[in-house]
């Protein structure tokens, strides 16, 4: 819980963030808090189900942040302090509060937590799943938040994760009370900004929780948040632990005492627990406020220069295969679907170190080409150019990942991890974009003097319809050998003007068959319909099979010396025609 109704004397110091705020910082988090969050949206959103939602919740939590290279560090409760027994004790339901006598009688102590309860199991499968993907854990002496405060007040990370508010009793300077992995924010309070806006100092928050209660005091009965904070406003940060070790809480009971109230002390009709003037009871008073204080200004944890604190600060592996058998043991994921969720988040967290390093050195004068860079560079190559969600990015080769080939990361990460990738991958991108326009182009060229040809022999063919001879049959037979020998395929036109003729009939007057042999087995044939009457003709040749080739043959049925104006009108609409078949061609 914390402080009592701190979080909303706080609100005007929220700040929300994007994800990427968390980018390359080390965040260690009270694991507890983040359980029990994790926990309670489960609940309320799926009911108590067997698959353990929470763990996925929190395995995907995880695997976002290791993405943007946040260095995480779990840090799990200790032993109960023994100012907190009783607080414990009534949300557990259990009616053996400590009572006066028993702090009289003997000193207190802390109180080992139950290891096998449900919750402890549970935090136990959270280190497992932290372990496998190379996140440590720190188990506290007492409080985790304590903890997690000294390691911020010390500078040894740059935040933590807490949902409790007396984190910042605690000295912590940066704390992240939530985060939203859909809308991809987090929540963010600065000690900086509470300093600034509220005039609240470390001694103040104290203050406030020896007035409006907390884990450790029950608080001033009467007392409401806004004139907790016009009491401490008025006596100032600097004093306010002064004006406490030397009256104890009875400045501030005489500040809401009414006229009646004093009435009833004068005449000791008042509740004993609301007594202030009373000697022994403002002693006893005192005494509970410096353990409150001493409490929240020298927390039992792990100083900073400890061997513990040293072990989790260091890097640790990630460790593929446990964490294969633990997604497998706890969401009965098979191997390559933890690897689908996993490596791709790993290499870019790799890749993220990379950058960090090049940045480093740029930045102290050293800019090595990458080929001599001595950690060798995750990418090997780029793929292709992608946009995911509105923002730019690129599928890359990955090299040393057993089980992951590409993946996409942003476009801005790999400019400053690799930029020597980018442009290789540019420069073939455009080789490949100049072979490809030229290709058609040298086609194009090859074919001209084909398509010459043919319009020469079709304009050949045209002159000779157009004169009325027969010598079309010998120009078209002298030529087919010329023709052959360059293999030269022509395009089958089928041009009737009224109905189709029929191929059957070879002496009908109306047909002129024009083929242009080629090396394939299908003849091409220029039809023409003339509605001309039916004249004798006379065959110029017959389709022949020479040395098993064929040979295309132009049957004019024509006489040798009479034209038609009908048959002339048909010439200049072939010559058309065929003016629009070269046009095409070209």
């Amino acid at each position: 819980m914390g402080v009592k109704n701190l979080w909303d004397i706080l609100e005007s110091c929220k700040k929300i963030v994007p994800l990427h705020h968390l980018q390359n910082k080390r965040v260690c988090i009270d694991l507890s808090c983040w359980m029990v969050q994790l926990q309670n949206v489960n609940k309320t959103h799926y009911g108590l189900v067997k698959d353990k939602p929470y763990l996925r919740s929190l395995f995907h939590r995880l695997r976002a942040l290791i993405a943007l290279n946040c260095s995480l560090i779990f840090v799990a409760d200790g032993s109960i302090p023994a100012i907190k027994l009783a607080t414990y004790r009534r949300r557990l339901n259990l009616e053996l509060e400590v009572t006066p006598d028993e702090r009289k009688s003997q000193k207190p102590c802390s109180l080992q937590r139950n290891m096998g309860s449900e919750f402890s199991c549970m935090i136990k499968e959270a280190k497992d799943i932290g372990l496998a993907l190379g996140i440590p854990c720190l188990d506290s002496i007492e409080e985790a938040e304590a903890q997690c405060a000294l390691l911020n007040s010390e500078s040894l990370c740059d935040g933590c994760f807490s949902s409790d508010s007396d984190v910042f009793l605690f000295g912590a300077r940066t704390v992240y009370r939530d985060i939203c992995l859909g809308e991809g924010h987090v929540v963010c309070y600065e000690m900086e900004d509470i300093e600034r806006k509220l005039g609240f100092g470390r001694n103040s928050l104290i203050m406030l929780a020896l007035i409006l209660g907390s884990d450790y005091s029950p608080g001033v009965r009467g007392l409401g948040p806004e004139s907790a904070c016009q009491i401490v406003k008025s006596i100032g940060d600097s004093n306010v632990l002064q004006k406490i070790l030397s009256e104890g809480l009875s400045f501030a009971k005489k500040k809401k005492t009414s006229k009646k109230q004093m009435h009833d002390l004068k005449t000791n009709s008042l509740d004993p627990g609301m007594h202030v003037y009373g000697s022994d009871n403002n002693s006893e008073r005192k005494n509970e406020c410096l353990q409150v204080i001493d409490a929240y200004l020298k927390p039992k944890c792990h100083p900073a220069d400890s061997d513990a604190i040293y072990r989790v600060l260091s890097q640790h592996p990630f460790q593929h295969l446990k964490l294969q058998e633990i997604c497998a043991q706890f969401f009965g994921w098979p191997p390559a679907k933890t690897d689908e969720y996993t490596l791709p988040k790993i290499a870019e967290r790799d890749l993220r170190r990379f950058a960090n390093l090049r940045s480093t050195s740029s930045e102290l004068g050293i800019n090595p080409p990458l080929h001599k860079i001595p950690i060798k560079c995750p990418v090997s190559g780029v793929v292709k150019h992608r946009k995911v969600q509105g923002t730019e990015c690129f599928e890359v080769l990955w090299e040393g990942f057993d089980g992951l080939k590409t993946s996409i990361v942003p476009a801005d990460l790999l400019v400053s991890a690799c930029p020597e990738k980018i442009t290789e991958f540019e420069e073939k991108r455009a080789l490949g974009k100049k072979q490809n326009q030229r290709k058609p182009r040298s086609k194009k060229s090859e074919d001209r003097p084909a398509m010459a040809e043919i319009d020469l022999k079709l304009q050949t063919l045209l002159l000779d319809i157009e004169s009325g001879s027969n010598t079309a049959c010998g120009t078209s037979l002298s030529s087919k050998s010329a023709i052959s020998e360059d293999r030269i395929t022509a395009t089958t036109v089928n041009f009737a003007k009224q109905d189709p003729p029929n191929p059957e009939s070879e002496s009908n007057p109306a047909v002129c068959r024009v083929a242009v042999p080629s090396d394939a087995s299908v003849h091409e044939v220029i039809d023409l319909l003339s509605p001309s009457p039916v004249i004798q003709t006379r065959t110029v040749s017959r389709c022949q099979r020479v040395n098993d080739q064929h040979t295309d043959v132009i049957d004019l049925s024509e006489s040798e010396n009479e034209r038609s104006p009908e048959h002339l009108r048909k010439a200049r609409e072939l010559r058309l025609f065929l003016a629009s078949i070269r046009d095409g061609m070209s």
